[in-house]
């Protein structure tokens, strides 16, 4: 396998994204955040990519930051070998980052999580930023912070709130507890379990599904959804007004009410 930190493949429309560092679980690295950064605004704006999927070689889906790495810097800033950049500084950084998050939530394309094994702190986030959640029955998801004395970041705390609710988020951050597979898919925090073996086929089954469908209309579908997590019922209705009426534009649409007059399968194009 590459040693690059994110690999990137297409397949039927369906744009990969392999977090690439399975000796740590994928913990992120800046070689993987700034892959990240590059390749989804391009490829939410790829005219042959249908959806996107982020996934983790190996048998951990991410176990967020690389806790080793900051070991490391600690020790450094620490021992008086110099002051090293502002708070400020470090806090945008940060902010730049988190980014990927942002991209996966609110991207034009479907983002799908193919999730094995651990999903952790900043990994559970991205995770959860993604608009559906396929993970194998090895997986174990937490918001892992407390253990390492952090707050959170990547939109975990926004995700899983909205998700689990205010209560719930509260006690999975402040207690860090490991949730399995099952207990997850429970609490809605993933939308499908399957068995390990059949996970990359089950994810890239639904991920093709997606894809071959109308795409300009799942863009509009996207912001309808996203402005119904924060929006008035009459933002959401205004928008759904004006995205329907664009959408009724579309190739697809005329395509699909020709195919249900035709009683076939409609051959959308994305146009």
């Amino acid at each position: 396998m590459s040693d690059k930190a994110l690999l990137e493949r297409v397949e039927n429309g369906v744009a990969i994204l392999t977090m690439n560092r399975p000796e740590s679980l994928n913990a992120l690295n800046q070689e993987m955040m700034e892959g990240l950064l590059e390749s989804l605004p391009r490829l939410g704006a790829d005219r042959d990519v249908g959806a996107i999927v982020l996934t983790g070689a190996g048998r951990g889906f991410c176990a967020g930051g690389d806790v080793k790495g900051m070991a490391t810097r600690n020790e450094g800033a620490s021992s008086g070998s110099g002051g090293g950049p502002s708070m400020e500084a470090r806090a945008n950084d940060l902010r730049a980052s988190m980014e990927i998050s942002r991209l996966l939530h609110q991207g034009p394309k479907p983002t799908i999580a193919m999730m094995r094994g651990p999903a952790a702190g900043a990994g559970l986030a991205m995770a959860l930023a993604c608009d559906i959640r396929m993970a194998s029955d090895t997986s174990r998801l937490t918001t892992a912070f407390a253990n390492v004395g952090f707050s959170g970041d990547f939109g975990g705390s926004y995700f899983l709130t909205k998700i689990v609710g205010s209560a719930k988020a509260r006690e999975l951050y402040f207690t860090a507890e490991r949730v399995d597979a099952g207990k997850a898919l429970a609490l809605g925090m993933l939308n499908h379990v399957v068995p390990d073996a059949e996970l990359e086929a089950r994810t890239m089954e639904l991920a093709t599904r997606i894809a071959s469908g109308p795409r300009v209309a799942f863009e509009y579908m996207k912001k309808n959804l996203n402005a119904a997590e924060s929006g008035t019922l009459e933002q959401v209705f205004d928008l759904e007004a004006w995205h329907m009426t664009r959408t009724g534009f579309t190739e697809d649409h005329r395509e699909a009410a020709r195919a249900f007059v035709e009683k076939r399968a409609p051959q959308f194009k994305g146009r």
